[in-house]
């Protein structure tokens, strides 16, 4: 069933997900600072809000940065409660954290009790050629045929894909369409072409026009 209110949000919270040290402050810091601190400080949980004025509507987005090192199953709880749309990163060069994801998403699903909760899974640290463990094809199978959710690689060192990440975040919570140029603005200083993603011939993969 199709939920009856039809109208565009003007609020809309991401939550940032993941274990320990995968970057999710970086990638949330590159997105709205456009700057990167090499060194990993732990996160409790914080939240970011911008606001954006798109034809006349101010729209806030809200940025949920969770905890990887510590466990507060209440506060994660409310977290998914709370959250529109998520991001689940992971680091390339770490396994463990894949399996962390995976647990996560589980969790959300159940918490959400919505197997179309908007999902975004995000390997980052792609810059970490030799280090990586991952392999993004393995990634991109489990994700987008059995999960049905939207992969990416990234790296916030080299903001490759940052932006990306958040426009299908904010796409898939149902933002405003019209959100897309205020974005695609801030597009015009990131690199050109990022090729830290697999190519995607799946059609409910997720497209970055």
């Amino acid at each position: 069933m199709m939920s009856v209110d039809v109208n565009e949000k003007t609020e809309v919270r991401l939550v940032f997900m993941g274990a320990a040290g995968v970057g999710k402050t970086a990638l949330i810091q590159r997105f709205l600072q456009d700057s990167f601190e090499p060194k990993h400080r732990r996160t409790v949980e914080e939240l970011h809000s911008r606001e954006y004025e798109v034809a006349g509507v101010k729209v806030t987005v809200r940025i949920m940065d969770t905890s990887g090192s510590y466990s507060f199953p209440a506060m994660r709880k409310l977290s998914i409660q709370n959250g529109d749309a998520f991001a689940l990163v992971y680091s390339v060069d770490n396994p463990e954290s894949l399996e962390a994801v995976k647990s996560l998403r589980e969790e959300i699903l159940e918490i959400k009790e919505d197997k179309f909760t908007p999902i975004v899974v995000v390997g980052n640290k792609a810059d970490r050629k030799s280090e990586r463990q991952v392999s993004p094809e393995d990634v991109l199978a489990t994700v987008e045929l059995d999960w049905n959710n939207c992969f990416l690689e990234a790296s916030a060192k080299e903001n490759a894909n940052v932006l990306e990440v958040f426009r299908e975040l904010l796409q898939q919570a149902n933002l405003p369409s019209r959100l897309s140029p205020a974005l695609c603005r801030r597009r015009e200083t990131f690199p050109k072409n990022s090729g830290a993603r697999p190519p995607m011939n799946k059609t409910n993969s997720c497209t970055v026009s």
